[in-house]
């Protein structure tokens, strides 16, 4: 790990020496249940991110891969480690289910990393919990597998995300739809496992009380600064409603479909958050439903920002009580902040759209020009934009491919190039035409706006058949495909 300048060099952490801590626990024992991880038999380590390690501030050298096997696997539990299954509710297809909370995975605790964030670490697969139901506790190797990728996948784009330190294979198999299947868990890391459904819990069975001390907490932890405003609460929710209009953005820009946008699944710090039917597209289709359970669409592609605005007008709600004593002032205030999720929105896409296109945004408006001027320019970026993707759609086009030939090549050769990526390369003439306008009127050098492409579109991206390759491999006890992924998933925008 290197040192950052004019600073202390980083003291690096053995595995058995790391120290965690629980603060969550300051919260309600009605919060949580306490309770260890039930073990996997005759553990084994699948793969291991180093970049989650470095920040963490794991000594690599020192690693050993038995010795975290064993605490990956719920065998040993870490140094200071309290770990508890939290309570949560939550809306899932539009419903509201009460009876929900981590069935399978417990918080293990905190650690703080040596660039002074304090990240939960927290056991996926380990056992029934108060909160099971019906289920038996357990994960998969495959199911493992595909969240370990994703996350690292989606880190390497530059997406919030979770990530996970290591995978953990086991010689204990369970049953999924009639068939055995090897059980594994996963070491999750993130600063925060707090979800929109923890403020549903107690805003539902009206424990207003529980509710202030748990927005205090996430004030406290996640968002300090909100601390020194004159209405704490709504200005949580106002940054909670940025980082979520951010997060949905990057998704509709990066074609991610995740699947199961119910409120429970949705981070109160806007990262991706429990990865499960999820589907990064490889030819567009604004109308793709990843969840084979989602018969009515819910959260098809298109559908994801609309999904997102809904989850956050489930979690308003939650702060009613804390926003204003008077309902009618908080109802309105809230109201005010929800609006804004579809400027946000759409100003966060539009931005990252133009740096996958190349294009420079248009300076803002000077005070003797009208803001329609600049609200003409957007409308015709983002039609540009709409266009091209509804063409991609049409032509069955890999969004990777031609996305990556845009950037490596120049304009003048592109219209040729494009022989190389799509079938019909004439459906593209008159957007091309279009786009090399617009590119024109930006006087930027070619050189420099390629390179600068280069660095928003990807050369890899995880596609389903790649983790089902690994994932088979993996079965067969060949970890090759997932550690060379993991490689390449990391730096999607370098060649390999």
């Amino acid at each position: 790990m290197s040192t950052p300048a004019n600073s202390q060099p980083v003291t690096l952490t053995p595995l058995n020496q790391l120290q965690l801590t629980s603060h969550y626990r300051q919260l309600p024992a009605h919060h949580y249940q306490s309770l260890t991880p039930s073990p996997l038999n005759n553990p084994w380590v699948a793969s291991v991110n180093h970049d989650v390690a470095q920040k963490l501030g794991l000594d690599l050298n020192s690693l050993n891969l038995q010795e975290l096997a064993e605490f990956a696997s719920g065998q040993r539990l870490f140094n200071g480690s309290e770990p508890l299954a939290m309570k949560y509710a939550g809306h899932q297809f539009g419903v509201y289910n009460p009876q929900l909370g981590d069935g399978r995975g417990l918080l293990l605790g905190e650690h703080l990393g040596p660039d002074g964030i304090l990240r939960d670490i927290h056991l996926k697969g380990a056992g029934k919990t108060a909160y099971s139901r019906f289920g038996d506790g357990r994960a998969v190797l495959r199911s493992s597998i595909r969240e370990y990728l994703a996350s690292a996948a989606m880190a390497g784009l530059g997406i919030p995300t979770t990530e996970a330190l290591c995978i953990a294979g086991s010689t204990d198999t369970i049953l999924r739809e009639g068939f055995p299947e090897p059980c594994a868990t996963l070491l999750r890391v993130t600063p925060c496992h707090i979800r929109f459904g923890h403020f549903e819990h107690l805003y539902h069975n009206r424990r207003f009380d529980e509710l202030t001390q748990l927005t205090n907490y996430v004030i406290h932890r996640y968002f300090p600064k909100s601390a020194e405003a004159d209405n704490p609460p709504l200005t949580l929710i106002r940054e909670v409603i940025l980082r979520n209009a951010t997060l949905v953005a990057h998704w509709q820009a990066y074609g991610f479909v995740h699947g199961v946008m119910n409120t429970d699944n949705m981070s109160i710090i806007g990262e991706t958050f429990d990865y499960g039917p999820f589907q990064f597209m490889d030819t567009y289709k604004a109308g793709l439903v990843s969840n084979h359970s989602d018969h009515q669409g819910r959260f098809a592609f298109k559908r994801q920002p609309d999904a997102m605005q809904w989850n956050l007008l489930c979690l308003a709600q939650c702060f009613m009580p804390m926003v204003s004593d008077d309902k009618k002032t908080a109802q309105s205030l809230l109201e005010n902040e929800l609006r804004r999720f579809s400027k946000l929105y759409q100003q966060e896409y539009l931005m990252l759209m133009r740096k996958r296109l190349g294009l420079q945004a248009y300076e803002q408006p000077s005070v003797d020009q009208q803001a329609s001027a600049q609200q003409l320019k957007d409308t015709r970026d983002s039609q540009l934009i709409e266009d091209l993707w509804r063409l991609l759609e049409a032509q069955k086009t890999d969004i990777t491919l031609f996305f990556r030939l845009l950037s490596e090549t120049p304009v003048s050769e592109q219209q040729d190039k494009l022989a190389t990526t799509c079938t019909y390369p004439s459906a593209f003439e008159l957007w091309l035409r279009q786009y090399h306008q617009r590119v024109t009127e930006d006087h930027q050098p070619e050189t420099e706006r390629l390179a600068k492409m280069q660095t928003a579109n990807p050369v890899y991206l995880l596609r389903n058949h790649m983790a089902q390759a690994a994932i088979e491999q993996a079965e067969k006890g060949d970890m090759t495909r997932i550690n060379e992924l993991l490689t390449v998933l990391q730096s999607p925008f370098s060649y390999r």
